[in-house]
């Protein structure tokens, strides 16, 4: 990869976007406009834009150091830290920011909070919703406030909740909407903006030009509409988040940034600059996408931009349109946890498809395993890190078994391309094959097994039948001959060998030879916790036949962390060219809650995974249901952009401005298309976040006026104003006529 430095004074020149994609410091510099990311590079504005937004401010750094976000990407990104340790969870210093009597910030604990669903204007019914919320813990409410009777409707809840001594901080939610923002903040303690349409109108998803002249006349009047909230703000003490949604982006954004994390922190950027200038720091952001990995990485980078400016506000986390049931948590999980495992989050909302008080459990246990890793500091010992993406995707694909002279059987189907599902097996499933082939989702025909979509790829038994058990050995026989791996360890392989099996070794076996007892060729698993010395890693290097390496750090070490050891393990990986899979493997204790097991799935092994590093997952948790593992490895995998193998459903929580209900919409719309594995559907009871957030999903169904429904294609609307009771079969039809549709499998 190309390094340099530049002048200053050559910053705005079109030197930065040369073939070398040398790097630059710039002095005083916001955030940096130095080429189009891949998606802008099919807009040709007829004038060129400035390469430099600067900055009025006289604090930050002097000098901003800019590298490619990738090798051979024209997008550059600050060559800064985006957390305060690589190899220890470190919480980020911030400020502290005050929701009414509730403090946010480094110094206090993470926050939770969730958001009303109930009509605003129905005083009784929100009192009632947010007098529920906060007994089951929360520390802050949001409430929709889009209109005049909203917000006269705000000084009632407000006085009610006192009046039941209900002391929790309230946040109004504001889209387009700066005059009832102006209103609300009068009898509110928080003020929630969006930056895509605060103060510019609805995206068109047009491509719009500018000169530097064009696009300053553009900032003043943002500050011209957002001054006066931010000083009765200061007059009346409250906070404000300037809350940038990926799918709410301005056209005027989009036009130079393109649909980006950059644009994202941008738009938040041109806000915060009004505060600072207004003196005011009352203030915190977010940066909120359906996508986890397009949150995270538009977190760090907005972090990054803060490094290197000097600026230490707190951050609100969240995954937006999430979802519900395990898939909401789990994307959760992964966005939120990444984040918090890097010491990165001072509050957080559980967006899901359910009750807002439910959003409450899965929330505090994300929290808690935040503070609990930074009050701890966990980690593991110091590395420099060189190799690692972080801000954006790159995926590090292990080298794939591939088939060998002589071999009797497949391997090249115990692992997949897209993500591998490894589940541990009992010799008691063994029992009843056909039980155990369902179980692993294998089609049956005539009673034996075959691979489909979503079957397991490999087992691992821990123990082997017996030599005589022959029913117990044709079912293991029957599924490596599909090439589903069956792993076991080597002293059972050593005892009762199983042909073809893949055996399980660690690395104390591997320095003392042991897997020299095996036949000539046999394949191995190898265990590796990460924070091994590396004199003592480097013995894999020279063993012939390793299929795959198996990240195993124990979740009961108190101040270990799997993360990061595990970024250690593919730091040394890359130093040394070693291309073997890596497969995490979370072994659970015990009676864990399943939510314990979904949310640690999400923060140790889907952080991992949304920044390419893993080829897989396997899941051992004694006594838990073997359907959900299967369900959780899977959804895991499809939540970070990897292996999709179901319907994709993105679908909003529900607020004051939702037009129907979601819930029971929601789960008619899935009973119906949950088949359809490769398809995103996006299920939004209004389009207050804007078609943008539907940026991810094939089709969208939203809500458009009461009792009528908008389908999307994309972020296009094709049909308005269908009757709620015809919208589904509507939906499907549409489905059908872009040529996504299949007929459900019948019933077995």
């Amino acid at each position: 990869m190309a390094t340099g430095t530049v002048p200053s004074s050559m910053a705005a020149m079109t030197g930065l976007r040369t073939v070398d994609r040398s790097l630059g410091f710039v002095k005083s510099v916001d955030f940096t406009r130095i080429a189009y990311a891949p998606e802008q590079q099919r807009m040709k504005p007829r004038k060129r834009i400035a390469s430099v937004v600067r900055n009025s401010s006289k604090s930050g750094s002097d000098i901003v150091e800019l590298e490619p976000a990738s090798e051979g990407s024209p997008l550059l990104v600050p060559r800064r830290k985006y957390c305060e340790s690589v190899h220890k969870t470190v919480r980020r210093k911030t400020r502290t920011v005050m929701v009414g009597n509730v403090a946010l910030g480094s110094e206090h604990p993470i926050r939770v909070q969730t958001m009303t669903t109930s009509d605003t204007k129905d005083v009784d019914k929100t009192v009632e919703e947010v007098m529920r919320i906060a007994d089951r813990g929360a520390d802050l409410v949001r409430i929709t406030v889009q209109g005049r009777k909203e917000a006269d409707s705000c000084f009632e809840i407000k006085n009610k909740l006192v009046q039941n001594n209900y002391n929790i901080p309230l946040v109004a939610d504001i889209h387009f909407a700066p005059a009832i923002a102006l209103r609300v903040a009068e009898c509110f303690d928080k003020i929630r903006v969006n930056p895509g349409n605060f103060a510019d109108r609805r995206a068109q998803f047009e491509q719009l030009e500018y000169t530097d002249d064009e696009y300053q006349k553009e900032i003043e009047h943002i500050e011209k509409v957002f001054t006066p909230l931010v000083e009765k703000c200061k007059q009346y003490g409250r906070a404000i988040r300037i809350g940038t949604n990926h799918g709410s982006l301005s056209d005027r954004i989009m036009s130079y940034y393109g649909d980006s994390p950059r644009g994202m922190v941008e738009s938040a950027f041109e806000f915060a600059r009004i505060c600072r200038k207004l003196d005011f720091h009352n203030f915190v952001f977010s940066m909120k996408a359906s996508n986890p990995v397009i949150m995270v990485q538009a977190y760090r980078l907005l972090v990054a931009e803060m490094y290197a400016q000097g600026w230490d506000y707190p951050l609100h986390l969240g995954v937006t349109e999430a979802g519900e049931g395990e898939d909401g948590r789990m994307k959760s999980a992964i966005g939120i946890g990444t984040l918090l495992q890097d010491g990165l989050g001072d509050t957080i909302r559980v967006s899901l498809t359910e009750p807002p008080e439910k959003e409450i459990d899965p929330c505090k246990r994300l929290a808690n395993l935040g503070m609990q890793a930074s009050n701890l500091q966990k980690g593991t010992a110091p590395f420099e890190e060189k190799h690692r993406r972080c801000f954006d995707f790159q995926r590090r694909t292990g080298q794939l078994p591939v088939q060998k002279e002589g071999e009797e059987v497949d391997y090249r189907g115990v692992l997949h391309r897209d993500g591998s599902v490894l589940m541990p097996v009992s010799l008691d499933m063994l029992k009843t094959p056909e039980l155990l082939y369902k179980s692993l989702a294998a089609k049956l025909v005539v009673g034996m097994p075959f691979k489909d979509l979503a079957t397991v790829d490999s087992i691992l038994l821990r123990e082997l039948p017996p030599l005589e058990d022959a029913e117990a050995r044709l079912a293991l026989k029957r599924l490596i001959d599909i090439s589903m791996g069956v792993i076991v360890p080597l002293s059972e392989q050593l005892e009762k060998p199983l042909p073809n099996a893949i055996v399980l070794v660690n690395l104390d076996e591997l320095s003392t030879g042991a897997n020299k007892l095996l036949p000539r060729g046999a394949r191995l698993a190898v265990t590796v916790r990460g924070d091994e010395p590396y004199e003592v890693l480097d013995i894999i290097k020279n063993v012939d036949n390793i299929t795959m390496l198996l990240h195993d750090a124990p979740l009961s070490e108190e101040k270990l962390s799997r993360v990061h050891a595990a970024r250690r393990l593919f730091e040394y990986l890359e130093e040394n060219s070693l291309n073997f899979p890596v497969i995490h493997h979370i072994q659970y204790p015990k009676g864990i809650h399943r939510d314990d097991l979904v949310i640690t799935a999400g923060s140790n092994a889907g952080s991992l995974l949304v920044d390419g590093l893993g080829d897989g997952i396997l899941l051992e948790a004694p006594e838990q249901d073997f359907e959900f593992l299967r369900n959780t490895s899977f959804n895991l995998l499809q939540g970070c952009r990897m292996r999709n193998t179901k319907t994709e459903y993105v679908s909003c929580p529900s607020c004051g401005r939702t037009l129907f209900d979601l819930q029971d919409i929601s789960a008619e719309i899935r009973s119906k298309t949950s088949h359809l594995p490769g398809v995103s559907i996006a299920i939004m009871g209004c389009i207050v976040n804007g078609p943008g957030e539907m940026a991810d999903a094939d089709f969208g169904y939203v809500g458009g006026t009461p009792g009528k429904i908008d389908l999307y294609v994309g972020k296009n609307v094709l049909k308005r104003g269908i009757a709620m009771e015809e919208a589904t079969d509507a939906l499907i039809q549409l489905i059908k006529d872009h040529g996504r549709w299949v007929d459900p499998p019948a019933e077995e």
